[in-house]
């Protein structure tokens, strides 16, 4: 097959699925940068292009195809730090969860709230055997101990709530995902100053190319909040792919079309039982009007730790936004939060 791959028979079988593609790309962003959107007859094209490991199954629950069929689902998504493959891998060595974001998909289907979990939150990271005995870290330090399996299982023990699919993208899926749809417009509350390349966003929108995007997301010491500024950043930026995807119709120029899901795909490990169409389904009601975001709450920012500054969640506010997640009732959540004027 050749990179002509939606004649006017396949573009229409794909249009049915053009909300999945926003959908999935918004849900992950920064950390996966966008899934592979799976037309029905191109399916095994991206798909096949896609790595797969087993994750789920040791210390998370197997995978319930009841849920599936009509409940609500979470996905883990994970921006790996490796540079595996890039110019600079020998610098940084092995791997670290850059980016930890929890997305749950609400039983009716028509709503996503992606959230995200500070990588240094202060957590009980269960033990891995010839890595890790076990016992308090950093919960980004899971990946590196025993990879997205144990990621997982720090995630699901955290907070309690059932683990439906695993992505884990690499390092460079945003900058490429970001070129392959023609770059994104972040607007910024505040001011921005790269301390690694010396690039200043000034208080308002920008348009930003794939390094440009990779660059401010990573800031996070000339960011207000510090790393909760980053955090931000990452969700501006998953609001602007989302915002670029539906702004432009892909479906009437295959060959960028097929660019971006090949790139899409090549970016991805996901779990060796996620039906990747399957997942298709279940977001395709989905839009960039109903995605909502929101941190985990955070009791101390700077918490000493054996394992350095960490941050010490919420108890209470944490676990109210956790139990929120397990029971569907996210909605109740937000309305009650915003009559209280909670801060995140």
């Amino acid at each position: 097959m050749t990179n002509d791959i939606a004649p006017a028979s396949i573009r229409r079988r794909l249009a049915t699925w053009q909300k999945a593609t926003i959908a999935l790309v918004a849900l992950l962003g920064v950390a996966c940068a966008g899934l592979v959107t799976l037309g029905v007859g191109l399916k095994h094209r991206y798909e096949s292009r896609v790595q797969r490991e087993d994750i789920l199954g040791r210390g998370t629950a197997p995978r319930d195809d009841e849920r599936w069929a009509e409940g609500p689902l979470n996905l883990l998504l994970l921006g790996s730090d490796s540079r595996e493959g890039e110019p600079d891998q020998g610098l940084y060595p092995g791997q670290r969860s850059d980016t930890i974001m929890l997305v749950h998909l609400n039983a009716a289907r028509d709503g996503a709230t992606v959230v995200s979990i500070p990588r240094d939150s202060y957590v009980d990271v269960p033990a891995r055997e010839g890595s890790w005995a076990g016992g308090k870290n950093k919960i980004n330090a899971a990946l590196a101990f025993g990879g997205a399996s144990l990621a997982a299982e720090t995630v699901h023990r955290l907070t309690g709530v059932t683990i439906d699919g695993v992505l884990v993208a690499n390092f460079a899926a945003v900058r490429q995902i970001v070129d392959a749809i023609g770059g994104i417009t972040v607007c910024l509350p505040y001011e921005v100053l790269s301390t690694d390349t010396g690039t200043r966003w000034s208080i308002g929108c920008h348009q930003l190319d794939g390094r440009n995007t990779d660059d401010l997301m990573r800031q996070r010491h000339h960011v207000p909040g510090g790393d909760f500024g980053r955090i931000q950043n990452q969700q501006f930026v998953v609001r602007a792919i989302v915002e670029k995807v539906t702004s432009e119709n892909l479906l009437t120029d295959p060959a960028r079309l097929d660019r971006v899901l090949t790139t899409t795909a090549e970016s991805l490990t996901v779990d060796q039982d996620l039906d990747l169409t399957e997942l298709v389904l279940a977001v395709r009601r989905i839009s960039a009007s109903s995605l909502r975001f929101v941190t985990v709450p955070a009791a101390d920012t700077d918490l000493t730790t054996p394992a350095g500054s960490s941050v010490l969640l919420d108890e209470e506010r944490s676990a109210a936004l956790f139990a929120a997640v397990r029971e569907d009732r996210l909605d109740e959540w937000f309305a009650s939060r915003s009559a209280t004027s909670v801060p995140n």
